[in-house]
C-alpha cells in the first residue's frame, strides 16, 4: 500500500546562489539542460538529502544548487561510468591540479587539433585508463588530476561530447568539428568544486540498487537512466560498455516503486518507448504507489542523421505534483 504523504508546496523562486553561473563541466549524452524548465515544475521545496543516480553531466544537481535548493543538504551522486566518477572526484578534491593540466592540453590543441587529439586519446588517455582498469574492474579512486583533465579535454573536443568505448574497452570517439572549443573554463570548474564541497557530495560508482541502503523518507531522488530506444535503429551503446537493457529498466522500476513506498520524493525521465509505457503509464503497481506520468516536449540532440534531430515527447514520471 502506498505510504500517505503530505503534498509539498511548490518550489518558489529564490534569490540566485552566489555562484549562480555554475553549470555542467562535461557534455554528456542525454544531458538535461534543455529540459530543465519542465523538470523544475516537479522540484519539492522541502526534502532531505538529494540523490542523483545516472548523474552524467549533473544538470539537475547544478540547477538545484544554483537555485539554493541544496543549501544545508547533502548530495549523493552515483554513476556506473568509472571515468565519469573518477573525473568528478578529481574536480571535487584537486580542482587546481585539474585546471593546470587542462590549460596545457588547451595550448597543445591550438597548434594542431587533429594530431593533438588523437595523440592524447590513443597514446595517453587509453593506456593510462588501461593501467587503472587492469582486469580487476574500474577503479574510480585511482583517477588522477592529469587523467581527469584528459577526459574533460576529449569531452570538450570529441564528436558530440560522447563517451563511447569499443569491445576492448578503448575510448574511440573521433575528433569533433569545432572551430574554437572552450576547453579550460577555470572559473566554472572552481564553482563546480565549490558546489560539490558545499553539498558534501558523496560521489560513487555503484549499481542503482545501492540507493535503497541509505535513502530515507523525505529524500528527493532524480533518475535519468539511459533512455529506452524508440526504434531498433535508435539503439546504440554510448553510456557504458554494457549498455542498459530492458531488464535494467525493469530493475529500475522496482527501485522507483520501493523508494516511493518508503516516502521518498521521486522524479524519473525516460523515452516514451512502449516498454517504458508498460512499466509506468497505466501500470497498476505504479499507480498504486502514487506515480503519475507526463509527456513533455524535448529536443533530440544526438542522431547521426541531422534531419532527424528535432522535437520528441519524453516521459517525466513522479509522485510529486506538477506545478504550472
Amino acid at each position: 500500500m502506498a505510504q500517505e504523504k503530505t503534498t509539498p508546496p511548490a518550489a518558489e523562486a529564490k534569490p540566485p546562489h552566489v555562484d549562480s553561473r555554475v553549470r555542467p563541466f562535461l557534455k554528456w549524452a542525454g544531458g538535461k539542460r534543455q529540459l530543465l524548465p519542465q523538470i523544475r515544475r516537479f522540484y519539492p521545496e522541502h526534502f532531505g538529502a538529494y540523490y542523483e543516480p545516472f548523474v552524467g553531466s549533473g544538470a539537475v544537481f547544478f540547477d538545484l544548487y544554483t537555485r539554493g535548493l541544496l543549501a544545508g543538504r547533502q548530495a549523493v551522486l552515483i554513476d556506473n561510468n568509472a571515468d565519469l566518477v573518477g573525473c568528478y572526484l578529481m574536480v571535487r578534491d584537486q580542482v587546481d591540479a585539474v585546471i593546470r593540466h587542462l590549460r596545457k592540453l588547451a595550448l597543445g590543441h591550438r597548434s594542431d587539433p587533429s594530431a593533438h587529439y588523437y595523440t592524447i586519446r590513443d597514446e595517453q588517455f587509453n593506456p593510462e585508463r588501461q593501467r587503472i582498469f587492469n582486469g580487476d574492474g574500474p577503479k574510480s579512486s585511482c583517477y588522477t588530476p592529469a587523467l581527469a583533465a584528459k577526459l574533460i579535454y576529449l569531452n570538450r573536443t570529441g564528436f558530440n561530447g560522447l563517451f563511447r568505448v569499443n569491445s576492448q574497452g578503448q575510448f574511440n570517439v573521433p575528433l569533433g568539428r569545432y572551430t574554437n572549443p572552450q576547453i579550460c573554463d577555470r572559473e566554472n570548474l572552481q564553482r563546480v568544486a565549490l558546489a560539490l564541497a558545499e553539498t558534501r557530495a558523496d560521489i560513487r560508482r555503484a549499481p542503482v540498487e545501492t540507493i535503497l541502503e541509505s535513502a530515507r523518507p523525505g529524500d528527493f531522488v532524480y533518475f535519468d537512466p539511459p533512455y529506452a530506444p524508440l526504434s531498433r535503429t535508435a539503439l546504440f551503446t554510448s553510456y557504458t560498455a554494457d549498455g542498459f537493457s530492458l531488464a535494467d529498466q525493469q530493475r529500475l522500476q522496482h527501485v522507483t516503486l520501493e523508494l516511493t513506498r518508503r516516502g521518498c520524493w521521486v522524479l524519473l525521465s525516460n523515452s516514451t518507448a512502449p516498454e517504458i509505457a508498460d512499466l509506468y503509464d497505466g501500470n497498476r503497481e505504479a499507480e498504486a504507489v502514487g506515480l503519475s506520468t507526463y509527456k513533455v516536449p524535448a529536443k533530440r540532440a544526438i542522431n547521426s542523421d541531422a534531419t532527424r534531430r528535432g522535437q520528441v515527447l519524453e516521459y517525466l514520471i513522479s509522485n510529486l505534483p506538477r506545478h504550472d
